[in-house]
């Protein structure tokens, strides 16, 4: 057995609305690009511009995502709540819960993404008319 290593660098950038993402780990019946292959999983690095959202919101009806951030700081939407998030922070999206990142910091975000099970782009289900609540909702939620 030989150990496979990937740089990030070495994956090639998708560009998606409000993000750039690079697949790392795939498996066998989802290998995109040349990323290294894992049985049960996959991976991926996404950049967020300052002041961008991951667009669309969106959902893995097959599994779950779990998402952390590398740098940068921003808001995450999960189930219609919303949360702060920053460097260090963790968050986990459940199976078929509709999510999204946005960047609300001066600085790119940057998050690196697990998925269990494998997924790629056409696993997601997307939700173009999902957005973030304007400001005195997320208030009113948080209690102010």
């Amino acid at each position: 057995m030989s150990v496979h290593v990937l740089h990030e660098s070495q994956a090639k950038a998708v560009k998606l609305p409000g993000r750039s993402l690079s697949w790392l780990v795939g498996n066998s019946n989802i290998n995109i690009n040349d990323q290294l292959q894992a049985a049960n999983c996959s991976v991926c690095t996404i950049r967020i511009p300052p002041g961008e959202k991951a667009r669309p919101a969106h959902s893995h009806p097959n599994g779950e995502e779990v998402v952390y951030i590398l740098s940068g700081s921003g808001r995450a939407l999960v189930a219609g709540e919303v949360a702060p998030v920053k460097k260090g922070s963790i968050v986990v999206f459940p199976k078929a819960a509709v999510h999204m990142l946005h960047n609300t910091g001066k600085v790119e975000m940057k998050a690196i993404c697990f998925f269990a099970p494998a997924t790629s782009l056409e696993n997601y289900k997307m939700f173009e008319d999902v957005d973030f609540p304007k400001s005195a909702e997320v208030n009113k939620q948080a209690g102010r």
